[in-house]
């Protein structure tokens, strides 16, 4: 038996970045099923074939692992609601993802960028979980960009890509540092922000953020981009990351609780709202992505999986 401590083995697997699919097929009795999976890959081209893995404490796994048919779907950016559903929600699935079906039955899921309709070809056990490969009967694809997952987090390399294109003028890289039930924020004579960097251009923003806050004490794992705004007034170009700090602060942060943060006075009115906003989405980790200004903007799901 392994001496491995199961939850840092989940984390350090969860190091590597994937894609995110769904992955489908119907029960006996003609039951659509479906479970949101990461464990995923293309294993041969003559024959075509996939394979994914489902685990022991999914209850369909039965109808899985035993399964004649099944399609896996991967989810476009965008799609994380979709990809929650299907990890968690324990009514009907399917009658809140608008899907079609192949021509076994088996439901395949609307606007996902690839879905590929499967014969089952072997399925072999695997410790808590089950080796399910596939012989690609049919597939279809298109050129949206896809939802990405690691570190327990969602991530969308299209918007993150256009949120760090290099532009010119002056650019404040920051970071929302959590840490257990707090995050680590620093206090100036204008009021608390996250700490940050100020920078002459935008490209490079993380490796440039990353050598600051090391050079203040502070070792950070980074995550997605969680809030980009510009300010018309001063010109600048602000781009706040999602954080964590396993301990320490540093010299110059202080720790403060997630139910202190409506409290505090902020440098400016915007920082206020996105630390309010971050404060209202840790209780339940569905992070969302800010793009705009410091006024108006929108918000994307970068929802937290367990």
């Amino acid at each position: 038996m392994s001496t491995l401590d199961p939850k840092a083995l989940r984390q350090a697997f969860g190091r590597f970045m994937t894609g995110v699919t769904v992955v489908t097929t119907r029960a006996d009795d003609g039951t659509p099923l479906g479970f949101t999976a990461n464990s995923f890959s293309s294993v041969s081209l003559d024959p075509a074939l996939l394979l994914v893995c489902p685990g022991r404490f999914l209850s369909s796994f039965d109808a899985f692992a035993s399964c004649s048919h099944f399609a896996v779907n991967i989810l476009a950016e965008g799609q994380e609601e979709v990809s929650n559903t299907f990890a968690g929600f324990k009514g009907d699935r399917f009658a809140r993802v608008p899907h079609h079906l192949d021509a076994h039955g088996v439901p395949l899921i609307d606007g996902a960028i690839a879905r590929f309709s499967c014969t089952t070809w072997q399925s072999l056990p695997a410790g808590d979980h089950q080796i399910l490969i596939g012989e690609v009967q049919a597939m279809a694809q298109s050129e949206a960009p896809g939802l990405g997952y690691a570190g327990g987090q969602y991530f969308s390399l299209g918007l993150e890509r256009a949120a760090l294109e290099p532009a010119s003028g002056q650019a404040i890289c920051g970071a929302i540092i959590a840490q257990g039930d707090a995050v680590l924020l620093e206090k100036t004579p204008q009021g608390y922000r996250p700490p940050q960097a100020q920078m002459q251009a935008r490209d490079h923003l993380r490796q440039h953020l990353s050598d600051a806050l090391a050079a203040r004490g502070v070792v950070t794992r980074l995550g997605p981009v969680y809030s980009v705004f510009d300010d018309a007034k001063s010109g600048t170009h602000h781009t706040y990351l999602l954080a964590d700090s396993p301990q320490g602060k540093g010299d110059t942060l202080q720790r403060v609780a997630l139910t202190d943060l409506p409290l505090l006075d902020y440098t400016s009115p915007a920082i206020a709202q996105m630390m309010a906003r971050y404060g209202r989405e840790a209780r339940t980790r569905n992070f969302g992505l800010y793009l705009g200004d410091t006024h108006h903007g929108d918000i994307h799901t970068l929802t937290e999986r367990t």
